[in-house]
């Protein structure tokens, strides 16, 4: 039995699973893999305390929280691969990549 991982996030890091990419259609037509589009879209699962002040050493806090929607670029992020994650796509982004907030 292997021991869950957690992974927590460094300074202005954030941890994101990518939204999957619908495979079929509302009427119900299955769609290859080619014709799917990147999904730009995902969902925070862990947030670093943020980057330090130069100033002050104090934590900038960044501005979003786990749960949180975002709004993803196409290119960026580092894949992170977890054995005991069963086709799960986690990326970390640093907070200047996300574009948006999504409400």
């Amino acid at each position: 039995m292997a021991a869950a991982i957690k992974i927590i996030p460094m300074l202005d890091r954030i941890l994101i699973q990518r939204a999957e990419a619908l495979t079929k259609t509302k009427g119900g037509i299955v769609l290859p893999e080619k014709s799917v589009g990147k999904v730009l879209e995902g969902t925070v699962l862990a947030v670093g305390p943020g980057t330090r002040n130069a100033s002050t050493g104090n934590h900038i806090p960044i501005g979003v929280k786990e749960g949180d929607r975002v709004l993803l670029p196409e290119f960026g992020g580092t894949k992170v691969n977890l054995d005991s994650d069963e086709k799960k796509e986690l990326f970390l982004f640093r907070e200047s990549d996300i574009l948006a907030k999504l409400e």
